[in-house]
């Protein structure tokens, strides 16, 4: 078969895009799933600090702890990592029944109550040219979990 001179390199042009594309969409989903994992090991500790808060909303500092001891990969929540700062941990005593409370009323952590445990982490994305298409090198992860209290039993 005879190959038309203008035409010899095409075959490698067409695999070099093509392969360049492939490759960029295969790390896109790389990222994809390292942001997803992280969001459910955030979404775990947050759980477990909301499940420690239901028996215990007035321990704050425990409940924090217990969250950041959930687990320490891929994200390592505990206060003894490198930057702890990194991940922010927010613990809120809500109403289950907003109508309960009378206006201006104080939120009290009694049975029945709402505990809410929130927490933020900002996945540094490894990939080049994906911070230019989404503007910012980072992609925030929050994870909420309202957990009901169970106990103290208030008047």
């Amino acid at each position: 078969m005879k190959h038309i001179k203008s035409e010899r390199g095409q075959s490698l042009v067409e695999l070099a895009i093509s392969i360049t594309i492939l490759v960029y969409l295969l790390a896109g989903a790389v990222e994809f799933g390292m942001a997803f994992f992280q969001f459910v090991q955030l979404r775990d500790a947050a759980q477990e600090g909301a499940l420690y808060g239901s028996m215990n909303p007035t321990s704050l500092t425990t409940i924090e702890e217990r969250a950041r001891g959930a687990s320490n990969s891929p994200i390592d929540l505990s206060l003894a990592a490198p930057n702890p700062a990194k991940v922010q941990i927010y613990v809120d005593s809500v109403l289950v029944q907003e109508n309960f409370a009378p206006t201006g009323a104080t939120v009290s952590a009694c049975e029945g109550h709402g505990l809410e445990v929130r927490i933020s982490f900002d996945h540094q994305i490894f990939m080049p040219f994906i911070p230019a298409f989404i503007g910012r090198s980072f992609i925030p992860l929050n994870a909420t979990v309202t957990d009901t209290i169970l106990s103290p039993i208030c008047p």
